[in-house]
């Protein structure tokens, strides 16, 4: 049996029409198959390829690791370098105030840290999150997701869980004394790229201290340069309790966390002693990437270039059928008629060398965020391939 043959026959499938493109190696913004394809990358893996496929500081910081130690222990009981390294160098990146990582292998468990951080700190028991939000797809993230499709065949999820209008300021009196926490991707992922404005991040901020309580940014998708700064809470001056993030931290390796300040981290030690646990969280291997990662972030400049190259897109994606473009950074949406219109067109895309999608709850949008390390020159040419995908549908 060949690859495909083996990938349909014994690995479990989430839908009944996968993609079936075969991948043997992966370079930059480029991944290549079998026989010869070559495809840019225009969605980073969903949005983990940040520094592009395979950087090279990267494989050398997991060369190097590797040749030191993998899993020794638990999380949180042997002092290990990568950690410690890694953590600094996040709480580097933050307001002061946030200066406790928990380190965990994915944004699904980071979320659920942060849920029962809040819990257990606050002794509350409500959570607020946002209509069309995306968390993650275990129990507690897909509780505090916000559609509704992907939620009703796996109830009774969490209790006490209720979804706001993202960026509607005039509902958040219903955060009250009685909430826990509330959630808020701090820009809206699978929605379609939903940005807020600092009107009312700043609203929000107000009205958690007026009723103690934690404000939580999933900056999963949004995080690690993605919207032209390190995090994007960064364009709204404002900090959260909590920030939890993965996808783009790792280089391409599996790892996530959340971060608050000590005094609420603390909670986790006591009542009961290890509040929280996991046992590959904070593998080293991982985490050695991941310092690499924000390394590559601030050596390259990468960050300071994302608003010019998105800026690029927007210039050159300008075609009739393209009804609008919505973004924060390298974040993008492209709107078109209907899922109908979209669908072929990335269809064809793919057919010549792009690879794009669209988004769990925005059907009508073409997602592009490609690695942060994609030239001027590579921007021209992925526009002009979409454009002809367009043209030919």
């Amino acid at each position: 049996m060949n690859n495909r043959q083996l990938f349909l026959s014994n690995l479990a499938q989430t839908t009944d029409f996968p993609l079936l493109i075969e991948i043997e190696k992966a370079e930059g913004i480029y991944m290549y198959g079998p026989k010869g394809e070559k495809y840019i990358d225009l969605i980073s893996g969903i949005g983990v390829s940040n520094v592009g496929h395979r950087h090279p500081k990267v494989l050398k910081a997991i060369q190097d690791q590797l040749d030191k130690y993998m899993h020794l222990m638990v999380y949180g009981e042997y002092v290990q370098s990568p950690q410690t390294q890694l953590a600094k160098a996040l709480t580097d990146t933050l307001p002061k105030k946030l200066d406790n990582v928990y380190l965990v292998n994915s944004g699904s468990e980071a979320v659920e840290g942060a849920l029962k951080l809040a819990k257990r700190y606050t002794g509350r028991r409500e959570i607020l999150s946002c209509v069309n939000a995306y968390h993650g797809s275990s129990h507690g993230a897909l509780s505090v997701g916000g559609n509704e499709i992907f939620k009703r065949a796996y109830r009774p999820l969490l209790p006490g869980i209720r979804h706001l209008d993202f960026n509607e300021p005039d509902q958040l009196d219903q955060i009250t004394e009685e909430t826990a926490a509330i959630m808020v991707e701090t820009v809206q992922g699978e929605a379609g790229i939903r940005v807020g404005t600092k009107e009312y991040f700043k609203a929000l901020r107000h009205r958690c201290d007026e009723t103690g309580t934690l404000l939580i940014l999933d900056e999963i998708q949004a995080g690690f340069g993605r919207t032209g700064k390190f995090w994007a809470f960064q364009h709204y001056d404002i900090v959260p309790d909590i920030v939890v993030c993965a996808k783009g931290m790792g280089g391409g390796m599996p790892i996530g966390a959340f971060i608050a300040p000590q005094s609420i981290m603390s909670v986790f030690k006591n009542n009961p002693l290890l509040g929280h646990i996991t046992t590959f969280g904070g593998h080293p291997v991982s985490c050695a990437a991941a310092l690499a990662t924000i390394d590559i972030l601030r050596d390259e400049k990468l960050i300071q270039h994302v608003e010019r190259k998105a800026n690029l897109f927007k210039k050159h994606l300008n075609h009739p059928k393209i009804q609008e473009i919505r973004n924060k950074g390298l974040m993008m949406a492209v709107k078109f008629e209907a899922f109908e219109v979209l669908k072929p067109i990335i269809d064809r895309a793919i057919e010549l060398g792009i690879i794009t999608d669209w988004f769990l709850f925005c059907e009508d949008s073409m997602r592009i965020a490609p690695p942060l390390t994609i030239t001027d020159e590579e921007i021209e040419k992925a526009c002009a391939i979409i454009l002809q995908s367009i043209d030919e549908n």
